[in-house]
């Protein structure tokens, strides 16, 4: 046993897309999820630090850490199975921040740590969030999620059952 520091690197996935119109706009996207109901699911972030995340029915479940409008919000993500009281998954962080550009918006996602077995399917996963940001942004229809997903699933090598 050693008092020294321990170091590591934790996998990460993150994303910078361009979308268009304000930052508000987006922020309206990510915040509300009546917007999303395709990805949310039954759930809600609730509008503060310190507030509530629960989407997917509770199958994702956080709490906010930062909530700045139109700026920035990051809250923790656990996973949960049905009849889970306690995450089998280590708590991991996503922060989604905007900054103007332009006539648009470039959003920043960022999710850590990763397992390192779920890297592409967390980058899948990322991916097809934020293709359904973009259209519900763009005011286009919103596809269902799974038409998303098998797209992304052939670009990260993913096997979808």
């Amino acid at each position: 046993m050693s008092d020294d520091a321990h170091f590591g690197h934790a996998h990460m996935v993150r994303f910078d897309r361009l979308l268009p119109g304000p930052p508000e706009r987006v922020w309206a996207v990510l915040t509300d999820t009546a917007h999303l109901p395709g990805w949310y699911g039954e759930g809600r972030i609730e509008p503060r630090s310190g507030g509530a995340v629960e989407l997917m029915g509770g199958h994702i479940r956080g709490v906010v850490t930062q909530w700045q409008p139109a700026v920035r919000l990051a809250y923790t993500w656990n996973v949960f199975n049905p009849g889970d009281e306690v995450s089998p998954y280590p708590e991991s962080h996503l922060t989604l921040a905007l900054t103007p550009n332009g006539d648009g918006t470039t959003l920043l996602l960022q999710h850590l740590p990763v397992l390192e077995r779920f890297v592409k399917l967390n980058a899948m996963g990322w991916h097809t969030y934020l293709d359904m940001v973009g259209d519900a942004v763009r005011g286009a229809p919103v596809e269902a999620r799974d038409t998303y997903m098998k797209a992304n699933a052939q670009r990260y090598g993913v096997d979808l059952p």
